[in-house]
């Protein structure tokens, strides 16, 4: 039999559907995600830590699940949610089912649930929090906790994914470090793939020790929750600017953007999918990119010598800077994808040059 599971938002709107996956209840802040493929990464994106993903797209887990589309160790959700989970995915990869990977990993999952009138709610409302529940449950009971539970800290959900220790990738001979705030798997292949050997540090790292290392460049990663939550992050880019090059991504972005002097804020509800048009104002050329994030850049902040490199032609956000003296620049998006299109896997090529014109310096 069939058992039901329910989805309660923090405006006591309820959401019913079918469970599968890990039977239980989670809470989270409630997103959605417009991609049509991708799920196992998205899954498994450290900077989903700590919410409740919908995805929008009606058929998830034809599939199934592989070993190598991992961008971490493990799913980093809250819960799922979809409109229809395949039970049965035919692919020469496949290693297993959704239903079973997320019931493996303790991941409560709801299907049957009508996911675009979820997305067009959040679009009205704004993200919000939430709790996916499971089997019996007293849903007045379930309301009152989704409208008590506290918001996503920074502070809480870094610790979650970054590393306890550093750690090498060996790749090639420059010498690269991925400050890490919970970095996609893929961002570390595409440096290994442009010859970098790459030291991973953990988010708590100061930069005397980055420095120690001696690295010809820093990616500053990805990661969940607010950049506002994890200052130390902040003062860390902050000392290295002007001591060696550096590439900020998504998190990565905005704290660069904090530690330059500008300004971040929360998005009514974020951008989440494989089809954002941005656009690169040097070039006018525009790129279709994959995007995760609840928080953008103040264009307005930014001090003199930093400059808006790239906007979302969608609402006109910031999605990059640059800065007109020091060997910096830094994207919203993703460029290294996994999921989504390929097109500005280029700035990784400029990451390389900006590391190779400074060498030696």
């Amino acid at each position: 039999m069939p058992v039901r599971g329910f989805l309660v938002l923090e405006d006591g709107t309820v959401y019913s559907g079918e469970a599968f996956g890990y039977p239980g209840r989670s809470h989270g802040e409630v997103v959605f995600n417009t991609s049509m493929t991708g799920y196992q990464e998205i899954l498994t994106d450290p900077s989903y830590c700590g919410q409740i993903v919908a995805l929008t797209y009606p058929l998830i887990g034809n599939y199934g699940i592989n070993d190598e589309d991992l961008e971490s160790d493990g799913p980093r959700v809250a819960g799922f949610v979809v409109h229809e989970a395949c039970p049965r995915p035919s692919n020469w990869r496949s290693t297993g089912s959704l239903d079973h990977y997320l019931r493996e990993n303790r991941i409560p999952a709801l299907q049957g649930v009508d996911t675009r009138a979820l997305t067009r709610h959040l679009r009205r409302r704004g993200t919000m929090r939430g709790i996916l529940a499971t089997g019996e449950v007293d849903l007045e009971e379930i309301k009152a906790l989704a409208a008590t539970r506290p918001a996503l800290s920074g502070a809480k959900l870094v610790p979650a994914v970054t590393n306890a220790e550093p750690y090498t990738v060996e790749g090639g001979p420059r010498r690269v470090v991925l400050y890490n705030f919970g970095v996609k798997e893929n961002i570390i292949r595409w440096l290994r793939r442009e010859g970098c050997t790459v030291t991973v540090m953990p988010a708590r790292s100061t930069a005397a020790a980055i420095l120690a290392l001696n690295p010809e460049g820093v990616v500053v990663s990805n990661g969940p929750g607010d950049p506002k939550d994890v200052p130390y992050g902040v003062a860390t880019v902050r000392e290295l600017l002007g001591r060696v090059p550096l590439m900020g991504i998504c998190l990565g972005h905005q704290l660069l953007a904090l530690a330059l002097g500008g300004d971040t804020y929360k998005l009514p509800f974020g951008h989440r999918g494989g089809n954002h048009p941005v656009k690169d104002l040097s070039t006018g050329r525009v790129y279709i990119t994959s995007q995760n994030h609840g928080y953008a850049v103040r264009a307005d902040s930014l001090p003199a010598g930093a400059v808006v490199s790239h906007i979302n032609l969608n609402d006109g956000t910031v999605e990059g800077l640059r800065h007109r003296e020091l060997p910096v620049f830094s994207v919203q998006y993703h460029p290294e994808s996994s999921p989504g299109p390929t097109d500005s896997e280029y700035l990784f090529h400029e990451f390389i040059r900006l590391v190779d014109e400074h060498r030696g310096q």
